[in-house]
């Protein structure tokens, strides 16, 4: 089973770097008022009758403010379980499923969201605060996933780098291929890394079943760089970064470039190519067999709230779901969404998601 590794960690600030990132998730975890963070050596998934246990990913993180909110209306504290990366998390879920970790898991994404629905890990619910926006998203009609947020996974570009080669910047997945782009593109490995299987989604979105190993054989040949992950990929290889890496491409995402622009700049140095971009999709869900589904129902419904979808960009560095919601003015001006996202629908991912992991594996790496 393939292993997958978190959205990059979110950021606090504008002007905080990447390179805090890891640490900062930490804090902030830890820092939750009225919340726990259980990770090693947890209790399973014990719960009262005012506590609900929240099974998540690495890269969950929300604010000491928003978190005492929801006590606040509710009386109920979270205890904040990160259990690793999203891939994993799935796994552990179902492998739990008679004895379930916690009461809501929050961070499937829509390239696991099938696994989670054909195993029976969580519960059906049908939020109250979900607009027609969040059920436009839904993965299938049994009302058991809730989209929370979105995310678009796009190569981003260093526009110093571009312009002082005075070379012209890629804008499609086929530009990405040609000769004069030959030794600029970093990407992750799908089997470890969430925006490495997002990409390569893409191009099995953009050339279909009987194009896209063409392409990565393509890409291969023209001098494409694989890194194991995320982190390595954009704080290591990419010039854009804070890393000062040497290759001024790299599969990110869309919400990349506010976090690049220095203090008291209205210029970004980086960009989104918005026509290479696969959205992900994370979820909320009632953990099966729960001990507090109720309060469960009350997260997710919260997580639906404008207080806590207001809070989502610069906390975990996705886009919030509800229309309603509010972006920083730093996402407004540099971080818009493509209009027109590849898409492979979640039948197709997960009937082929290992077979094409490994098709990729075998042509890129042998």
């Amino acid at each position: 089973m393939t292993t997958i590794q978190p959205r990059p960690t979110p950021h606090r600030a504008r002007a905080r770097r990447r390179t805090l990132a890891s640490a900062v998730v930490g804090i902030a975890a830890v820092a939750l008022a009225g919340c726990s963070l259980a990770g090693d050596g947890g209790s399973g998934g014990a719960s009262s009758e005012d506590t609900v246990v929240l099974v998540t990913h690495d890269s969950f993180a929300m604010s000491e403010e928003v978190m005492n909110a929801f006590t606040e209306e509710t009386g109920l504290t979270v205890d904040v379980r990160a259990v690793g990366d999203a891939g994993s998390m799935v796994n552990q879920l179902v492998l739990s499923k008679d004895a379930p970790l916690g009461d809501v898991v929050f961070g499937i994404d829509n390239t696991f969201a099938s696994r989670a629905l054909d195993e029976g890990v969580v519960a059906p619910y049908d939020s109250p605060a979900a607009g027609p926006e969040v059920d436009a998203l839904v993965p299938d009609d049994s009302n058991r996933l809730t989209a929370v947020d979105t995310g678009d996974v796009c190569v981003n570009v260093d526009h110093e780098w571009f312009a002082a080669a005075g070379l012209p910047e890629p804008v499609t997945l086929e530009d990405l291929a040609k000769p004069e782009y030959r030794d600029l593109l970093v990407v992750q490995d799908p089997a470890s890394s969430s925006p490495g299987l997002a990409f390569l989604l893409a191009t099995v979105g953009a050339f279909g079943e009987d194009g896209w190993e063409q392409y990565w054989t393509a890409l291969r040949d023209n001098g494409v760089k694989v890194s194991a992950g995320w982190t390595d990929a954009y704080t290591v290889d990419f010039s854009g970064s804070s890393g000062k890496g040497p290759r001024p491409l790299v599969v990110s995402y869309s919400s990349s470039p506010p976090y690049e622009v220095p203090e008291g700049s209205d210029v970004a140095p980086t960009g989104a190519l918005l026509d290479t971009c696969f959205r992900q999709v994370e979820y909320a869900g009632v953990l099966e067999g729960a001990a507090n589904p109720d309060g469960a129902r009350k997260l997710i419904d919260f997580m639906l709230s404008t207080e806590f979808q207001d809070a989502i960009p610069e906390q975990m560095y996705v886009y919030p779901v509800s229309a309603a919601a509010t972006l920083p003015a730093s996402w407004v001006a540099f971080a818009p969404q493509a209009s027109d996202p590849f898409t492979v629908s979640p039948e197709e991912i997960a009937a082929n998601r290992e077979a094409w992991v490994q098709r990729w594996t075998d042509i890129m790496i042998g």
